[in-house]
């Protein structure tokens, strides 16, 4: 067995039911592509992902469950993300509008308000967002 501990965390969405749904996504392999707005990552001091790195995917209990390998990674407009990104995503997506809807959800939840200290966090069209294209490497659970 390959020893994953010294890679890099990769979180999905918060504790729950939807980081349940997304992990549960990525395992099955529907799930290949994941967006972030990049004041998530200017916000906790990291570094964008680069091809080629690995991480490792974590359940709601936290506990190690897949291994995925980045292949690309675009900062582009929220206005401006494709559908086959949407698509990717693994969340039944049909429609960009779809996609942008659920996670505008997201990211105006007071989970998202509460973690990013900002009680009037959102987002419009002119918000960068970090899209992310990943493969399976390996699954640990």
């Amino acid at each position: 067995m390959t020893d994953y501990s010294s890679l890099p965390i990769s979180e999905f969405a918060f504790p729950g039911p939807l980081r349940d749904q997304l992990v549960a996504a990525i395992l099955d392999g529907s799930k290949t592509s994941t967006t972030a707005t990049l004041l998530e990552y200017e916000r906790e001091g990291e570094d964008l992902p680069l091809a080629g790195a690995r991480e490792l995917v974590i359940d709601s209990g936290g506990k190690g469950v897949a291994v995925i390998e980045v292949t690309e990674v675009r900062t582009v407009r929220l206005a401006d993300v494709d559908l086959q990104h949407a698509v990717d995503e693994g969340e039944g997506h049909a429609t960009v509008a779809h996609w942008r809807s659920g996670h505008e959800e997201f990211w105006h939840s007071a989970e998202m308000r509460e973690a990013m200290e900002d009680p009037n966090f959102g987002v419009d069209d002119d918000t960068l967002v970090v899209l992310q294209r990943f493969r399976l490497v390996d699954r640990l659970a």
